[in-house]
């Protein structure tokens, strides 16, 4: 039974708003950037923090126990901060699985970020992000909890304040894989260096259709020829507004300056496509429920 002191604590989705390689290292690692927009949809993780040292998950999935991100979480932070508790795992899933919406990612930084509040591990949130890069590259932009630019393999992090934006996401059911997209003879990597400073200026003197006008995602074409549902989604979300693929996909998204105008098109899309709508928020909902437990 769950300890009636715990929250419920939320992992959001994110949106790659575009994604630009710029060269490979020699470990075979692409060089990136990126702008991350997290969303207000969310998967949610409880924890029942247990006395003898056992870390287990106890929600139903399909994806082994000792493959899970949310344990190889727990474990790593029990491991670095010598903590002889353990934990009961419990997970509701909203985020498609596969979508590129960061969920597996999101999940591992909510599980770090809360049990190093109910552990009391007081790591601060550099050396839990530094942990995270050890679960996944997206794993710190989540523990980090905001929306921002990132560069390097995706650890060097830049909050960035955006527009306030309404977004229609499609999920087209099928799951891409990252690494055939990112080892595709047809990728791109060769994007000319960006800085977020001048990103930043076009961005604040021109609005957010031109900042976005002048960067890509290089993924889009090699999965658009790869996988003919994702090429399909994007041709009808395109109807109502510019679509663009999110990571390496499979989801597809579009931006709305009015909710109004996001609910239309979901309206129209919706009998075609698992589609949702989602709010872009500059500060991840994670951080609001760890100051009211931090607060107790």
């Amino acid at each position: 039974m769950l300890n009636n002191q715990l929250q419920s604590w939320p992992a959001p989705a994110k949106l790659n708003l575009f994604l630009h390689i710029t060269g490979q290292r020699e470990d075979g690692l692409h060089l990136l950037q990126t702008v991350f927009q997290i969303l207000d949809i969310a998967d949610t993780l409880q924890f029942d923090i247990r006395n003898d040292g056992v870390i287990s998950r106890e929600s139903e999935s399909d994806i082994l126990e000792e493959d899970d991100l949310i344990v190889k979480a727990a474990r790593l932070l029990q491991k670095q901060a010598s903590v002889s508790q353990g934990v009961s795992l419990y997970i509701e899933k909203r985020l498609p699985v596969g979508g590129g919406l960061g969920g597996g990612s999101s999940n591992a930084a909510t599980t770090l970020v809360a049990l190093n509040e109910l552990w009391g591990c007081g790591l601060q949130v550099d050396e839990l992000a530094s942990l995270g890069v050890q679960l996944g590259a997206d794993v710190p932009i989540f523990v980090r909890g905001c929306s921002a630019w990132a560069e390097g393999v995706g650890e060097q992090i830049s909050p960035l304040n955006l527009p306030k934006s309404t977004y229609v996401v499609i999920f087209p059911q099928i799951f891409v894989s990252t690494g055939q997209v990112f080892g595709h003879s047809q990728l791109r990597r060769d994007c000319t260096t960006i800085t977020i400073r001048d990103f930043s200026e076009v961005l604040s003197d021109s609005g957010f259709e031109a900042a976005f006008q002048t960067v890509e995602n290089v993924c889009e074409p090699v999965v658009r020829e790869m996988v003919p549902e994702v090429d399909a989604a994007l041709k009808d979300l395109g109807q109502y507004a510019p679509a663009r693929l999110t990571g390496t996909g499979a989801c597809v998204f579009a931006r709305f300056d009015s909710e109004a105008a996001a609910r239309l098109a979901w309206q129209g899309l919706k009998d075609k496509w698992t589609t949702f709508v989602a709010q872009g928020v500059n500060r991840s909902s994670l951080y609001d429920i760890l100051e009211l437990v931090s607060a107790k």
